[in-house]
């Protein structure tokens, strides 16, 4: 083996010359070996000659299209990973396309960076699969797509929460506040499970329209409704002997509630305008930011859907529960956020203590949005406080005003002096302190926490 193939590689694939140059260019400062073929026989070629880690495939190509083309890698060069790229993006072309074998399923135009992540978590992968192949060393199990990053407490048990229940066939129900990574946990629990070389298949139940999502998940058949032409076979039948994420389950209508409490109780599949039914084998993973036991009792969500989902609980904590794991989030996100070939940047010591100080209402993905902002707007390698999103570091900057020391021989300083004198003398009596200092008792008060007496 050469040493260009010992490199990461990369095929590109796409029938338009011009959109080739383009994804070039974009990798061209990389580390990456990056190969292209305009159609699927030049790429089945090529591939057969040279070791290909990672695929971009345009769905839409004359002859051989790309489903077909991921079909024939998967057959010959099954560890290959492949993402699907296309401008004619469809539910229905994207479970085909994960259920084959893709990573994931893009819709064009997308932009440089967000090909350069895609691509950078396909290096990340391929890594992994290297270091864990090294011999004579001891790793932690991994836990999925990505890793679950953290050494808090809450953290170790939910990782031990999920080493228990992924290989069971259970339902599970994971509650957390919205960006806490509850998808990154149900995914952990799918690489647990007896289904991990099946299909993972996730649904954003809150993205679907009222008035498709019926058909979207159970299908229909030709006819019937208006526009109908072709019978559908649905997410839920496409899941099938595999595990289906349901994203938001909160937000499904009741309707489509009821006749999903169907399926799961009968494993059984219904399509829109049917009379027949279809066996179908899934395990469901749901997921909300809502308290499903509060819909329940407000009559928005259905007490026995819940009771059939609810029988492993998930809580992801928030970021504000787990403080500890923001550095070691923070520089994992600055590694993700830096394409490879480029210099990784640190974070200042600074810089990490206004991000502990912040309380994320938006959790992990607040975090990873300000991590990405300060990559792109930093000047140096080393992120510093102002890099940060102003609410973020002007809140430290209060902060520490707060809990400045009083310089010696300020007007601060005397003030901080009076008043523990006078605590001294009041024996810690805070209402007594403040007779002799002529001032409120609610002034004492503000200044004893201002000064941190």
């Amino acid at each position: 083996m050469t040493g260009l193939q010992s490199q990461f590689s990369c095929l590109l694939v796409d029938d338009d010359p011009n959109i080739i140059s383009l994804l070039e260019s974009v990798f061209k400062d990389t580390s990456y070996q990056i190969y292209s073929a305009t159609n699927g026989k030049s790429a089945l070629e090529l591939m057969d000659k040279v070791k290909i880690d990672a695929t971009l495939i345009d769905l839409v190509m004359p002859g051989m299209d790309g489903i077909t083309l991921l079909r024939e890698i998967k057959k010959d060069h099954p560890e290959t990973m492949a993402i699907m790229l296309s401008g004619y993006g469809c539910i229905e072309s994207a479970v085909k396309a994960v259920k084959l074998g893709a990573v994931d399923f893009l819709e064009k135009p997308i932009s440089p960076e967000g090909l350069r992540f895609c691509l950078s978590q396909l290096y990340e992968k391929w890594k992994a699969k290297k270091e864990d192949r090294s011999p004579g060393v001891k790793r932690e199990p991994r836990f999925g797509y990505d890793e679950l990053v953290g050494k808090s407490t809450v953290v170790k048990k939910l990782k031990q929460m999920i080493a228990q229940v992924g290989p069971t066939n259970a339902p599970v129900l994971i509650q957390g506040q919205t960006g806490t990574g509850k998808e990154l946990v149900a995914r952990a629990v799918y690489y647990h499970s007896r289904r991990s070389k099946k299909s993972f298949i996730p649904v954003d139940c809150a993205a679907i329209s009222e008035t498709v999502i019926e058909s979207e998940l159970f299908g229909h058949v030709k006819g019937a409704f208006t526009g109908a032409h072709t019978s559908t076979l649905g997410i839920i039948r496409s899941a099938d002997k595999g595990t289906l994420f349901l994203d938001e389950i909160g937000e499904l209508p009741q309707s489509v509630q009821a006749k999903l409490l169907r399926t799961i109780q009968e494993g059984e599949v219904r399509p829109v305008g049917s009379s027949k039914r279809y066996p179908v084998d899934i395990r469901v993973i749901a997921a909300t930011n809502r308290d499903l036991e509060e819909e329940v009792f407000k009559g928005n969500f259905n007490e026995a859907l819940f009771y059939r989902l609810n029988v492993v609980n998930i809580h992801v904590p928030e970021l504000k529960d787990r403080k500890e794991d923001i550095p070691l989030l923070a520089r994992h996100f600055a590694r993700r956020f830096t394409f490879a070939g480029s210099p990784v940047k640190e974070i200042s010591p600074e810089a990490l203590a206004c991000l502990e100080a912040y309380d994320w209402p938006g959790n992990i993905r607040e975090l990873e949005n300000a991590i990405q902002r300060a990559l792109a707007l930093g000047s140096k390698n080393l992120i510093r406080t102002w890099d940060l999103p102003k609410k973020i570091y002007a809140l430290s900057a209060k902060t520490s005003q707060m809990h400045a020391k009083p310089t010696r021989g300020t007007l601060a300083w005397y003030e901080k002096k009076a008043i523990q004198n006078a605590l001294t003398k009041s024996s810690g009596n805070r209402k007594i302190a403040a007779m002799l200092l002529n001032i409120g008792e609610a002034t004492i008060y503000r200044k004893i926490k201002k000064y941190h007496i």
